[in-house]
C-alpha cells in the first residue's frame, strides 16, 4: 500500500497529538516535523513519543535547515500546520512551488494571511479551518438549520479553554460568523486545563436549546482531516475553507 506521505509544521501539545495519531494510521507516513526550537533536532518522534512505528518522523529546526531544502530531501504530499499564523510565511511558498498540498488548522489568521493562502491555491490545493473536528462542523449544521427554522430565536455562544489561551476562540469566531452574531457578544471562559468546549444557546420563550460540543482528548483534530487528506479530494488547485 501506498502510504500518504505527510511534514508537519509545529511540535506543541496538540502538534504532539497530531503525530500520536498520524504514526498509528497505516494509511500515512509521517516523514518529519519542522520547528523553530532546536531542543529535539534530528531526534525520531516516534522513539520520543514512545511510539512503535517503522516511520522515520525525523525533527527538524529552523536554525540548520530551510523548508525548501526539507522538501527537496525528504518530498511530501501534504504539510499539516498546527505552529501559528506566522508560520504559512515560513513553508507557504516552498509548499507552493513543489506542489505539496496545505493543511491549515491555525485559529486565528488576518486578512494579510488569508491572502496569502488565496494566492498560494492557484498552484497547490490550500484547505484551512479554525477547527478541523468531525463534530464542531456537525454542530454548526445543526445550528445553522435551527437558526433557518426559527431565525427570530435568541442566540448566545459560550466557549471555554484552558487557562493559558488567549484571546477569544477561532471556532466560537467561526460559530459566530456562520449565525450572523457579532464576535464581541461570545461569552469566553478560561480555567483549569481542560480542553475545549463550545456551547450554543438558543433561548424560545419558556425554553432553550443547547448545542454543545467538548473535546476531551488533543488527539482529536485528525477526525475531519483524514477524509481531506485523501488525494482524490485534492485533485484541483483551489482554497478550501471550513
Amino acid at each position: 500500500m501506498i502510504k500518504i506521505k505527510i511534514g508537519l509544521i509545529g511540535f506543541g501539545k496538540t502538534g504532539k497529538a497530531v503525530a500520536n495519531v498520524i504514526l498509528q494510521n497505516q494509511e500515512f507516513s509521517l516523514e518529519w516535523v519542522f520547528r523553530k526550537s532546536n531542543l529535539l533536532e534530528k531526534r525520531s518522534v516516534p522513539e520520543f513519543l514512545g511510539i512503535e512505528s517503522d516511520e522515520s518522523g525525523i525533527i527538524f529546526s529552523a536554525h540548520s535547515i530551510s523548508i525548501g531544502e526539507i522538501l527537496d530531501e525528504h518530498p511530501v504530499d501534504f504539510i499539516i500546520d498546527f505552529s501559528s499564523a506566522q508560520g504559512i510565511y515560513t513553508y507557504g511558498q516552498a509548499a507552493s512551488d513543489r506542489n505539496v498540498k496545505i493543511i491549515s488548522a491555525i485559529s486565528h489568521y488576518s486578512k494579510k494571511e488569508l491572502d496569502l493562502l488565496k494566492k498560494l491555491s492557484k498552484t497547490t490545493t490550500v484547505f484551512w479551518s479554525p477547527n478541523i473536528t468531525l463534530g464542531i462542523n456537525y454542530l454548526l449544521f445543526a445550528s445553522r438549520y435551527l437558526k433557518k427554522i426559527a431565525p427570530w430565536v435568541d442566540i448566545e455562544i459560550t466557549e471555554e479553554h484552558f487557562k493559558g489561551k488567549e484571546g477569544t476562540s477561532g471556532t466560537a469566531v467561526k460559530i459566530a460568523h456562520a449565525l450572523d452574531i457579532h464576535v464581541d457578544s461570545i461569552n469566553s471562559i478560561r480555567a483549569g486545563g481542560n480542553c475545549w468546549k463550545h456551547e450554543i444557546i438558543f433561548g424560545f420563550p419558556y425554553q432553550t436549546v443547547r448545542l454543545i460540543h467538548e473535546s476531551i482528548a488533543r488527539e482529536k483534530p485528525l477526525e475531519m482531516a483524514q477524509c481531506s487528506l485523501q488525494k482524490s479530494s485534492f485533485e484541483r488547485k483551489r482554497f478550501i475553507q471550513f
